[in-house]
């Protein structure tokens, strides 16, 4: 093989553990130690340029050489020929490239195992997402695997201590965390124990590290471990650092004290799935949930700020001001700085706060945390505190289920989750310090920025934050501010006009930013003839009478709006009565009743001269002085039979694309069919899961509040269908708090229609996601309710599925019979009503309980009757349950060959699906099967299948199967 064949062969890199390097399958000599820590420093990038200044600093972090810049570029020679052989001398190469100002290693998952974790650890987060919490527990136990050690062992201690590395390390514990929060909620805790002993013996004071040790120690069956863990970790802190254990060590210490010993899941089917959850006919849902509070969570670093402006104009003082308030060295333990810029509206006081955050964001490295307050939003009333520190709990890697109920213990919660963490949080648009209060980190290394049209007194008196009232632009902010977008010289040729456009808006740069935009379409008309224009205007906004902005900016939106047709005009007075934060092309095009091909052009007029702004590609926002002169316009132009039904028209569009998506899914679900709609309405269609998921996610903050709007404008049935038609999405995005909102607004909106068909359904739909917050009494009572009523009208249906949600209840409670008897009513009920593949479904969870129950004959014949229906109504995963459960009659009868045959039938089925679990088990079970029959051969065939594919998925059943293989003298191999 010739030299550049060799300069070919592929070259892998190992940063996580000893700095390592082959090519090929050859392992390469990194040579001298500040070589082996430039290829660190690089390799640490990960496929991004590292400056010529990073590296200096890097490898000699005080006092660099004047030579330092030569000798990174020997060392960058002496590294392209280590992995290229026979590169000539100034050749670029294929693997270490120059960039700007810098170099970069071109690397990827395959080459670099940093970025193999990294991606290891995204597919377990988005396996996780998609409810396949096995596979996601697998997935990042195979991405700490990857770990040998600490990032770029073996290098000069002094490079090693550079933050590059620091912050790996911190990665890698994050990952560690992580992964018990996964095992955690997919039951499956033993396989993580090992990495958290570890990640805990070199991190003794890290709180929310010891917490999840002690909850996977508790979930694993070493209670007296768990509790002597946290006793440890109470001392350490007391007598290195002063302090007492935070509300999340408390709270899993609480946990671990009334935590039994792990069982075995009898209290779920045969497939693994909870029996038909509060949901009645939404069976296979899963209830992975705990007690509230009761588990450890990773922490990522989120990064919610909304973008810059591309150029930010003026405010040199105020910026300075806010700048040079940043904490620094000398700030004592308690303090926590809070900047509150406030200021009247369209002042820019977030585009400031958003510039602002920006500008420091890297002094933060463990996340932003963003959040409209809505404090002043003339749609609806302000962000409830609750509401928006769930939204923070949820950013910060807490699941959901594990959220606590009230908001002083969320809030304790969220700042257990900040303490010794350097994050910045904007609270944007709040309304009094009440509102802001739960959301402050208790950190001292945290930033918090609070924008407000109020003073908040509160704020500066009690947690001593500093105030920055912004006021309008003088006129050389405002020349600047118009200088940006019309060109210098066409500014500068009409400096009085230019005043007058400066005075006519008050200064505000909302306002100015309009007569820009409008004055940039018109290039030919001189800016005199814009300020007479805006002179003869008259704007009469009346919601700014009073004296918080002149009446003038009015005028200025009256001038921008009749520059617009007429259909357009109307789309603007339209938008306004929408709740949401922001609205689609389709949802715009509903409220016109509009084809959405003509709605777009209209929106697209409406941008251009600032009176809405496309914040994302076909979603748009009003400024809340925009929607408020929305409204008001609406009021003045649109009569109340108008606007009643353009929101008659926006709810029609949620209904029906939420009914329509939530079809996709849940299939098997008893859907409330949305009435017809209204003409103009814009029905969506979805041709895929993944479509009908995205546009749910797209649109869910817009969702939530259609709801609300939808009960407080008298949509009564519209309430009702939108929270039943979310309901799938809520569950599986666990999304729970805002779910049990919604269906309390649902419950009320179904009593106010006098319908007991709808109140019985909301009922049952609250009773479903009390369940998943461990509701069990106020569950049942709901169910309780819910069958009363449907008795009451005679619906079959609706009495059997609101059986088999009392019966999940006894279930998740402990009471097997119960839960029987509940199915057995459920039956009879679906068989009266003729839905025979609801009615199969029940047959097969009847059998399942009468199994657990060791009632064999009954079982089988049970799951024999519902296996051909389940087959023609192609519930394939309801006939691979029935055929493990008719396995397991046999098995336990001592039936052997007629187990086998129901086993290898469910095993097909299962592998068919790609269900890895449910193929262990009865792969297993299988073996057992064989064992017994003396067949030695075919059980450790069974056995080794089975442990391949759990050892795969992290799950702890793998040591168990490994138990079987050792005991029949056949030991699991390496």
């Amino acid at each position: 093989m010739s030299e550049g064949e060799v300069a070919q062969d592929p070259v892998r890199f190992a940063l996580l553990g000893p700095l390592r390097a082959w090519r090929g399958e050859t392992e390469l000599d990194l040579g001298r130690p500040q070589r082996r820590a430039l290829l660190a420093l690089l390799l640490a990038g990960a496929g991004r340029t590292v400056s010529m200044e990073g590296l200096i600093d890097g490898l000699w972090s005080q006092d660099p050489p004047e030579s330092a810049a030569n000798v990174v570029h020997r060392h960058v020679g002496a590294v392209r020929r280590l992995l290229e052989p026979g590169l000539p001398t100034r050749a670029a190469g294929r693997w270490l490239l120059r960039g700007a100002g810098g170099y970069r290693l071109e690397v990827d998952a395959d080459s670099l195992d940093l970025l193999r974790f990294r991606s290891l650890r995204d597919a377990a987060r988005q396996a996780a997402e998609e409810g396949a919490a096995g596979r996601a527990v697998a997935l990042i136990l195979e991405a700490l695997a990857l770990w040998q050690g600490p990032a770029a062992a073996g290098i000069a201690p002094a490079v090693r201590d550079r933050p590059a590395f620091a912050s790996l390390d911190r990665e890698h514990l994050a990952a560690v965390k992580e992964s018990a929060d996964l095992a955690l909620s997919a039951g499956l805790a033993e396989p993580v124990l090992p990495g958290l002993r570890a990640a805990a013996a070199g991190s003794p004071l890290d709180e929310p590290l010891l917490s999840r040790l002690v909850l996977v120690l508790a979930a694993t069956g070493h209670r007296s471990e768990a509790l002597e863990v946290y006793e440890g970790a109470r001392a350490r802190l007391a007598d290195e650092l002063g302090i007492s254990p935070g509300a999340e060590l408390l709270a899993a210490r609480a946990a671990a004290g009334r935590t039994a010993p792990p069982t075995t899941a009898r209290a779920s089917n045969q497939a693994g799935v909870p029996v038909g959850g509060p949901g009645g006919g939404r069976a296979g849902r899963p209830a992975d949930h705990g007690p509230p509070g009761s588990a450890g969570f990773a922490a990522p670093s989120p990064a919610q700020l909304p973008p810059d402006l591309p150029v930010f104009t003026g405010r040199r003082a105020e910026l300075a001001e806010v700048l040079a308030r940043l904490p620094g060295e000398a700030r004592t333990a308690s303090t926590v700085l809070i900047s509150a810029i406030g200021g009247m509206a369209g002042i820019g006081k977030t585009t400031l706060a958003v510039h602002w955050a920006h500008r420091v964001r890297d002094r933060f490295p463990d996340g932003q945390l963003y959040v409209n307050l809505r404090g002043f939003d003339p749609t609806g009333p302000a962000m409830s505190p609750g509401e928006a520190v769930r939204g923070f709990l949820v950013a910060l890697g807490v699941p959901p289920q594990h959220i606590p109920n009230g908001v002083d213990d969320q809030a304790a919660l969220y700042r257990s989750l900040l303490a010794g963490r350097r994050v910045l949080v904007l609270l944007d648009n709040a309304l009094s310090t009440d509102q802001v209060r739960p959301l402050l980190p208790g950190s001292p290394d945290c930033l918090t920025i609070v924008t407000s049209r109020n003073q908040l007194q509160g704020l500066l008196a009690a947690y001593g934050a500093h105030a920055l009232s912004l006021r309008p632009l003088d006129v050389d902010d405002a020349r600047e501010l118009l200088a940006r977008r019309l060109g210098d010289g066409r500014v500068a040729s009409a400096p009085g006009a230019v005043a007058e456009i400066a005075e006519r808006c008050a200064g505000l740069p909302l306002a100015l930013a309009c007569v820009a935009a409008r004055a940039a379409l018109r290039p030919d008309v001189p800016l005199s003839v814009v300020a007479e224009e805006l002179r003869e205007s008259r704007g009469g906004l009346d919601v700014f009478a009073g004296g918080e902005v002149s009446t003038d900016v009015g005028a200025v939106f009256s001038w921008s709006y009749r520059a617009v047709p007429p259909a357009s005009a109307r789309l603007f007075r339209l938008l306004g009565l929408q709740a949401g934060p922001d609205v689609s092309a389709e949802a715009a095009a509903s409220l016109a009743g509009l084809p959405v091909r003509e709605a777009r052009p209209l929106l697209a007029e409406l941008a251009q001269v600032q009176l809405i702004s496309e914040h994302a590609p076909g979603r748009y926002v009003l400024h809340d002085l925009l929607r408020a002169y929305s409204q008001e316009l609406a009021r003045a132009e649109e009569p109340e039979r108008e606007r009643r039904a353009a929101v008659h028209r926006l709810l029609d569009h949620y209904v029906h694309a939420a009914h329509a998506a939530d079809l996709l899914l849940a299939p098997h679900l008893d859907p409330i069919p949305p009435t017809p709609p209204r003409p103009g309405a814009v029905l969506e269609s979805f041709p895929d899961r993944e479509r009908a998921l995205a546009w749910l996610t797209a649109e869910y903050p817009a969702l939530l509040p259609a709801v609300e709007d939808a009960a407080r404008n008298g949509f009564d049935s519209h309430a009702c269908r939108l929270a039943w038609a979310l309901e799938a999405f809520f569950d599986r995005r666990g999304h729970w708090h805002d779910w049990a909102a919604a269906q309390r607004t649902a419950l009320r909106c179904a009593l106010r229609t006098a319908e007991p068909g709808m109140e019985a359904r909301a009922l049952r739909a609250l009773a479903r996601v009390e369940g998943r917050l461990g509701r069990h009494d106020e569950a049942r009572a709901h169910l309780e309710r819910a069958l009363r009523l449907f008795t009451e009208l005679g619906d079959d249906i609706g009495r059997g599925n609101t059986h088999r949600s009392l019966g999940w209840t006894a279930d998740q409670q402990g009471d097997l019979r119960a839960a029987l008897r509940h199915n057995q009513e459920a039956l009879e009920l679906l068989r009266a009503a003729d839905d025979r593949p609801a009615w199969a479904s029940v047959l097969a969870s009847v059998g399942w309980y009468h199994a657990l129950l060791g009632e064999f004959d009954v079982a089988l014949s049970h799951c024999r009757a519902a296996l051909p229906v389940l087959r023609e109504h192609g519930d394939r995963y309801g006939e691979a349950a029935a055929w493990h459960t008719v396995g397991y009659v046999h098995q336990q009868a001592g039936r052997h060959p007629g187990a086998v045959s129901a086993y290898r039938d469910a095993l097909t089925v299962y592998r068919e699906l790609g269900a890895p679990y449910m193929e262990a088990q009865t792969l297993t079970d299988l073996g057992d099967v064989h064992s017994a029959l003396g067949d030695a051969e075919s059980a450790e065939h069974a056995w080794r299948q089975a442990l391949a594919l759990l050892n795969g998925l992290g799950h702890p059943d793998a040591r168990k199967v490994g138990e079987r293989l050792t005991a029949s003298g056949r030991a699991p191999q390496d």
